[in-house]
């Protein structure tokens, strides 16, 4: 019934639990996920996640975050790309929230990491995973300038502003929204998320981070992706059901996954 689009099941936290995970996303009716990939030292780790499980897919990429790690060259992630189960490039972007003391000049390497990525999405025309913080308007002319039309994706863990949202669906981007959705103090947020066509929304946990309510403050996990469709399902005053069937099937045009075949449940409201 519901997609993951984003969970990094690849953390301690998550991958030495993963057979109780796994059942806890069939309780919760939570039938895929997406496993991001962070760096290249992690990605026989993400991929045989992936490869070990038919409800689960993977992406190749490493954080604008992460530094003292491989260097990720064009051919290195157009080679992980062609692998089984490898449907995105990322998780990408710019991350500028922690500068220490650095300036946005210093930053250089990151912004050319974030092409590189772009490039390797073009080359394998596979979807963009897209990772923005405190840099929106930067990520956004590295796309528009790399991209050049071709380049197709997500803007996960969404917190940016309107004008963002509207600059990425522009781009032909989604938008995914996290349990940050069912914070107290993410009003805004909401608003954005009301604003947003379904068509080009999709759900996530970002596990094990940003738990959503009422499990804040835990370890986050997939199944708690059913709080978010539930959270935006209150948002845009549709039933929760329209909300997985909408965001699951975006989730599937854009990392070309086939759809699952009607569930009982979805054969007795047919009658």
């Amino acid at each position: 019934m519901y997609v993951d689009s984003h969970c990094h099941l690849s953390d301690p936290a998550l991958l030495d639990r993963l057979p109780q995970i796994r059942r806890s996303m069939a309780q919760a009716r939570v039938d895929r996920a997406l496993c991001i990939c962070t760096t290249l030292e992690e990605f026989p780790t993400v991929h045989g996640v992936a490869t070990g499980h038919d409800e689960i897919w993977c992406t190749v990429g490493v954080h604008p975050d992460n530094e003292g790690v491989a260097e990720p060259t064009l051919a290195d992630l157009v080679e992980r790309a062609a692998l089984p189960r490898v449907v995105g490039i990322g998780e990408t972007g710019l991350d500028y929230y922690r500068l220490a003391g650095r300036s946005l000049e210093d930053m250089a390497w990151q912004r050319e990491r974030f092409r590189v990525h772009i490039r390797a999405a073009r080359a394998t025309a596979l979807p963009l995973v897209v990772h923005t913080r405190s840099a929106s308007a930067d990520t956004l002319a590295v796309l528009a300038d790399e991209g050049q039309g071709a380049v197709r994706g997500v803007f996960h863990c969404f917190t940016e502003t309107m004008a963002v949202a509207e600059a990425a669906l522009a781009l032909g981007f989604h938008i995914s929204f996290s349990g940050i959705l069912t914070f107290r103090n993410a009003t805004a947020l909401r608003e954005v998320a009301r604003l947003v066509p379904l068509e080009r929304c999709l759900i996530e946990t970002d596990s094990p981070y940003l738990a959503p309510m009422p499990h804040r403050g835990k370890p986050n996990e997939p199944a708690y992706v059913a709080h978010v469709a539930a959270q935006l399902a209150a948002i845009k005053g549709l039933p929760v059901d329209e909300i997985a069937r909408v965001t699951s099937a975006n989730f599937e045009r854009l990392f070309a996954i086939p759809a699952l075949p009607p569930s009982p449940e979805d054969d007795e409201k047919l009658l």
